[in-house]
């Protein structure tokens, strides 16, 4: 049993998002068999009511408020310093504080972070083990969102883009490891950063395959007789904006002009206001936050993940194949996934082919069947935490 400090940019807690489902599944790993002490931010006050749990999983916890305006005033200095302005986001001396401590006294076997911006927290000169889990190139999907917007405002996610890719290669050139959601990810930062290739590894994200279960019975969410297509996700987050806006303008009205029984669910937590404004389209249902998307997932006709902005592995497709449901995706959406060709997977980034599929689905049902074994099966077989995980056991045995 080691003492391992851990580092994340977000409360890992509640598994409710992305990265929260990645930081959350390791931490837990991890305490089942070291001692964690974590230090992270709290950017919802409604997950402070989670820190308890947290407490109890933990040998000890720094638990700081951040909060998202401020942050990004904060942010601005990055220009001034000509920084990544993710850094000075996170930056935060009570952390640096109880970091710095917590090495001093807890005598740490490890460093863990989780998002290269907690690596500014971190010194060079430490000798125990340090590894990053980088999870997506995220330099990358600022270059992508400098393309989807406009001429004035694209130049600082260029820039940001820039900065960052900067940091992040010094940032593996001093851990020891550096790790990111899949394959695809890994080789694309090794062609970023050729020069720290032999330190590049990755792990990829798993299915909870005992909550995510698409046989059981749940209560049907929608109203009798609607056909839905169903989007599940944070939908405060750009990538997933952007997503439903595409689909709900280019794709959906070519189906419900078929198919009036047609509905898309937006489902998730914290929709933005160009979110709420597509409930004004017909046929478009906007849920914000639910107690349970697994009757959303289990009684939708297909599972979409229509995403023109995307890096890694996305959970939310991962889930929904674990929930024995057929997707309908964008080549972005699936990118980190490999040998999906047998599934019942439709992948299409024309508005006019996946309209096609959604009506073909609606019609023939035998194509992309309402439940799916094979989708399930391979979840099972490929997307087990415990299975990934036990490649970081691997090198925290390296101690």
């Amino acid at each position: 049993m080691a003492n391992i400090l851990y580092l994340v940019h977000r409360i890992p807690y509640p598994p409710n998002k992305g990265d929260k489902i990645r930081s959350f599944h390791w931490l837990k790993h991890l305490t089942a068999r070291h001692r964690v002490f974590l230090g992270t931010f709290v950017d919802d006050p409604a997950d402070w009511e989670h820190a308890e749990r947290l407490e109890s999983l933990c040998a000890g916890t720094c638990l700081l408020p951040l909060d998202p305006r401020r942050a990004r005033l904060r942010s601005l200095k990055g220009l001034l310093r000509g920084t990544a302005l993710t850094l000075p986001y996170y930056a935060d001396r009570r952390m640096k504080r109880w970091v710095a401590r917590t090495v001093e006294e807890r005598s740490i076997d490890a460093v863990l972070v989780f998002s290269s911006a907690m690596a500014q927290f971190v010194e060079p000169s430490w000798k125990m083990k340090k590894i990053i889990d980088f999870v997506d190139v995220d330099s990358d999907k600022w270059a992508q969102y400098s393309r989807s917007k406009p001429p004035w405002t694209a130049w600082i996610y260029r820039r940001e883009a820039e900065k960052l890719l900067e940091f992040d290669r010094t940032v593996a050139g001093r851990f020891d490891v550096g790790l990111f959601v899949s394959e695809a990810e890994a080789g694309l930062f090794k062609r970023l950063a050729p020069e720290v290739a032999g330190r590049i590894g990755y792990i990829e994200n798993g299915v909870d395959l005992e909550y995510f279960q698409g046989a059981r019975e749940y209560p049907c969410p929608y109203a009798p007789g609607e056909q839905a297509f169903v989007f599940t996700g944070a939908m405060d987050y750009w990538a997933n904006i952007d997503a439903v806006r595409w689909f709900a303008h280019q794709v959906f009205p070519q189906i419900l002009k078929h198919h009036v029984e047609a509905r898309f669910y937006v489902v998730g937590a914290r929709p933005a206001e160009a979110v709420k404004a597509l409930a004004r389209q017909e046929g478009v249902v906007v849920t914000g936050s639910v107690p349970d998307i697994r009757p959303y997932l289990a009684h939708a006709r297909l599972a979409v993940a229509p995403l023109r902005i995307a890096r890694g592995i996305q959970n939310k497709v991962l889930e929904a194949m674990a929930m024995g449901k057929p997707v309908m995706a964008t080549p972005m959406a699936m990118d980190g996934l490999k040998d999906t060709g047998e599934l019942d997977v439709f992948v299409s980034e024309d508005p006019g082919r996946q309209a096609e599929c959604g009506r073909r689905a609606l019609r023939e049902r035998k194509f992309l069947p309402r439940y799916s074994d094979g989708n399930r099966r391979f979840v099972e077989m490929r997307y087990s935490w415990d299975k990934h995980l036990e490649q970081l056991d691997a090198l925290l045995a390296q101690l």
